[in-house]
């Protein structure tokens, strides 16, 4: 897992690319916010996340999760879902908007595309009244972009995270 990209990937790349393009200029994974925001727009007090959607468990054609060590492999990204949880709630706490372009927004059979998404995302940044949105590969949606618990999705013996924001165990 050393080998995997935290920053820089090709869907970061692509959207950097475009909303430069289009003339907004940003600050890249500012370490002094939680959860390290791909994007940061100081002047329009915006973050965007863009998420994987294997590594943060979306709930989309895009995450399967593995056969072998199941286990392990719904520990890890039950752990990833608890930590964005807790930086999201941190950074619209501190009155951040907060926008997330999952993976499946930029590539897949279903998605918008590079240049919908960006578009898409643009409009988010110059509409100063939208407090969080997220991008997936089904459109823009208002609301938060946390993807459902996996125990919502994978049955027993996996881990949710609880709404007081904790890591619960589920053997059904």
């Amino acid at each position: 897992m050393a080998a995997v990209r935290g920053r820089d990937t090709k869907p970061e790349l692509a959207l950097r690319r475009t909303l430069h393009g289009l003339g907004f200029r940003y600050r890249l994974n500012v370490r002094a916010l939680p959860g390290t925001p791909d994007l940061v727009f100081p002047a329009r007090r915006a973050l965007i996340f863009v998420h994987g959607c294997f590594w943060h468990g979306h709930d989309c054609p895009l995450f399967v999760l593995p056969r072998a060590r199941r286990e392990f492999w719904l520990d890890k990204i039950g752990h990833n879902q608890l930590r964005d949880r807790r930086h999201h709630d941190a950074l619209s706490g501190a009155g951040w908007r907060i926008g997330t372009v999952w993976e499946c927004a930029m590539r897949g059979r279903a998605s918008p595309g590079v240049a919908a998404t960006s578009a898409q995302v643009a409009e988010f940044l110059r509409d100063l009244q939208s407090s969080e949105m997220y991008f997936r590969d089904t459109g823009v949606h208002r609301g938060s972009g946390h993807p459902p618990a996996l125990s919502d999705r994978f049955g027993s013996g996996s881990l949710a995270v609880s709404g007081e924001g904790s890591l619960d165990r589920h053997n059904d």
